[in-house]
This record gives C-alpha cells, sequence and structure tokens, in this order.
C-alpha cells in the first residue's frame, strides 16, 4: 500500500510543476519581455540590412565619379529597383501590409476584426517591403509601420502562448497586449520608452485603460534596452547611448532665456504640422476625384512610386540640385548633424564655422547654410506630402 501511495506521488508532482509552469509563461511579463526582445532584435536586423544597402549606393555612386552621367544613372536606379521591388513583393505575398498600419490597428483596438492584417505572411512583407523602402535612401520614416511590426509580433506571440492554454485565449486579453505593442514599436526605433507610450496613447486609442500603461512603458523599455545592447555588441557604440547624441554641458545645457525660443519652435512644429496633414488631405481628395488618374494607377501599381522615387532621387542628385540640400546624406547622417548641436554660425555669419565631417554636405561655396537648410525642409517636406 505505501509502495502504491509512493508510486503515484511523482505524477501529482510533475503535473502541478507543468501546470505553474505553464501558468507562469502566460504571465503578462514574460510576454512583454519575450516581445520586447523579439522587437529589438527585428529593429536591428533592419536598421544593419538598411545600413548595408545604404552604402552600396554609396559605393556605386563613389566607384562612378570620372563619370558624371553614370554617377546620376547609379543613384537613380539603385533606389527606384529596391522602391519597385518593395511595393510589387508586398503587393503580391500580402496586400494588408501596404501603408503604416496605424488606421488598420486604431480599428483593429475597437475590437472589428479584420483578416490577414495580423498573420505571419503580412508581418515577413512587412519586414521586407520596409527594409527594401528605407534601403532606397528615400525620405521615409519607420515609427509609424513598426507600430503594426510590433502588433503582428504581439499576436503571433499570443498564438504561440495560446497554445498552452490560459489568459491568451481571452480576446480582450489580446486586444490589451496590442496596446502595450504599439508602444514597444515606438519605442524600439528610437530607444525611447516614454516617448513610445505616449504616441501609443495619442496615436492608436480613444480610451486607454490605466493597466496598460505599465505593460507598454516595461515592454518599451526592455525593448530600448536590448536594442542599445545590439549597437554596443556590434560595436557601433561603445557604451549605452542616446540613439542620436547631443553635446550639452551637463551643469548649464541651456540658458533661460532660450526658453521663449523652445516654445515659439514648438508653436510653429505644430502649425507646421497641422498645416502638412491639411495638404495631404487636399491631394488626397483631388486624386480621388480624377477618375480617370485613379483607374490607370490601379492597373499600373508599380508605376506610381517608381516615378516618384526618380522624381525625388533626380532632386536629391548631390552633383545637381542636391548640393544645395545636402542629398549626399543618408536619413541618419543628417539627422546626426541636425541634432549634434554644434554652433554652425557665428553672429549669423555661417562662413566663420569649421565644417567637419558629415557636416561639410551642408556647406556650399555660393549658398549660405541656413538657405541650404530651408531647401531641405522644403524638399522633405514636399516629398512626405
Amino acid at each position: 500500500m505505501i509502495t502504491e501511495i509512493s508510486a503515484e506521488i511523482p505524477p501529482v508532482c510533475t503535473v502541478r510543476c507543468q501546470k505553474f509552469l505553464i501558468s507562469r509563461v502566460g504571465e503578462d511579463w514574460i510576454f512583454l519581455i519575450l516581445l520586447g526582445l523579439v522587437m529589438a532584435l527585428v529593429s536591428w536586423v533592419m536598421d544593419f540590412c538598411i545600413a548595408v544597402c545604404q552604402q552600396a549606393q554609396t559605393w556605386m555612386y563613389g566607384g562612378l565619379d570620372s563619370n558624371v552621367f553614370l554617377q546620376y544613372l547609379a543613384w537613380v536606379t539603385y533606389p527606384v529597383v529596391l522602391i519597385t521591388f518593395s511595393a510589387g513583393f508586398t503587393q503580391i505575398l500580402a496586400p494588408q501590409a501596404v501603408g503604416s498600419g496605424i488606421p488598420e490597428m486604431k480599428t483593429i483596438l475597437r475590437g472589428v476584426v479584420l483578416k490577414e492584417y495580423l498573420t505571419l505572411k503580412t508581418f515577413v512583407a512587412k519586414v521586407i517591403g520596409l527594409t527594401c523602402a528605407l534601403g532606397s535612401g528615400m525620405p521615409l520614416g519607420k515609427e509609424g509601420p513598426f507600430v503594426h511590426i510590433a502588433s503582428l509580433c504581439a499576436a503571433l506571440l499570443s498564438k504561440f502562448m495560446s497554445l498552452f492554454g490560459g489568459i491568451y485565449e481571452n480576446e480582450s486579453r489580446n486586444i490589451e497586449m496590442l496596446a502595450a505593442a504599439c508602444a514597444v514599436g515606438v519605442g524600439c526605433c528610437f530607444a525611447a520608452p516614454i516617448g513610445g507610450v505616449l504616441f501609443s496613447i495619442e496615436v492608436t486609442s480613444t480610451f486607454f485603460a490605466v493597466r496598460n500603461y505599465w505593460r507598454g512603458f516595461f515592454a518599451a523599455t526592455f525593448s530600448a534596452f536590448i536594442f542599445r545592447v545590439l549597437a554596443v555588441w556590434n560595436r557601433e557604440e561603445e557604451t549605452i547611448t542616446a540613439l542620436f547624441k547631443t553635446r550639452f554641458r551637463l551643469d548649464f545645457p541651456f540658458d533661460l532665456q532660450e526658453l521663449p525660443a523652445f516654445a515659439v519652435i514648438g508653436i510653429a512644429s505644430g502649425f507646421g504640422g497641422a498645416l502638412f496633414v491639411y495638404l495631404n488631405r487636399l491631394i488626397v481628395q483631388f486624386m480621388r476625384k480624377q477618375k480617370t488618374i485613379n483607374k490607370f494607377l490601379m492597373k499600373k501599381r508599380l508605376l506610381y512610386p517608381a516615378l516618384v522615387t526618380l522624381l525625388i532621387s533626380t532632386l536629391t542628385f548631390p552633383p545637381g540640385f542636391g548640393q544645395y540640400m545636402a542629398g549626399k546624406l543618408t536619413q541618419k547622417e543628417s539627422l546626426v548633424t541636425l541634432l549634434d548641436n554644434r554652433t554652425w554660425a557665428k553672429q549669423g555669419i555661417a562662413e566663420e564655422f569649421d565644417y567637419i565631417g558629415h557636416s561639410q554636405a551642408w556647406q556650399h561655396p555660393q549658398v549660405n547654410v541656413f538657405v541650404t537648410l530651408v531647401l531641405f525642409i522644403v524638399m522633405k517636406v514636399g516629398t512626405k506630402i
């Protein structure tokens, strides 16, 4: 009798241990750690591939410096091919991956079921298409699409967790994880978890549950930390630092007299953003009214992105008009030079500044640096619209 009881004890202990582990795997913090880890890896791998693509374009352009016409062909053809491949691959594999994905995520978070928007096929199409598009050097950003990519990762992880049973069989819990994933998408792009949470609240929801705050912040913080650790591991940085570093003095970072200037910049940016949205809406409404153009674009889906890419590449060609807007620099290089808070002018005279490294792209012998900055802003805003 004692032998039979002792023989039954190990299976009971094993079953209880299995239930305990399975329940712990389904806990929020384990899920959020996995989500942050996966998104950090995805973001870092994409950044690496994008950098390789952009270096290839620079290598092709620099290797043909003896012939300006061949330089132009290389400068224009390379992004056109990448953008065309990106558009075609996405349309063939998963048309649901087209666009930023934020409007669709708003709809899903309100309880509407959109088929094929949170599948593995859409994830593959989104990642590959976005990598090629950003690798082309076009003035595009990845923070919007990364909200969709993070949501895709969260949905796929929820399906995996549901295999073990537990809370992730609950549809409402999956929606809460998607809300946290929206914060992770922005957090792993710029290593800014607080900004990611604020972005997820502002953009994706009209109602944001308080319990989702810590989930979004925890996952975004872990993702941002791993993203910067990977940069150190790849020897891109010596230690964990900000993505775009500044050189403000720690003891006296700014003067009190500069606060009104900061306020003016914020007000101007707000009005500029409103103007951008207004102009974009006018253009979209105009395009929708042109039935002939719509029919043509529906039949020739790849022609429109190819033509837009050709136009932008021609404008940014360094020996041409691009020399007046730092066209030689990539997106990241432009942001690094704009945010490093080096003085570009003394007493309003730009010629006294010593341009070093990437800052040389902003200098032109016949044009003031402030004219270059204005042309840069106009070109970026125009291409975004």
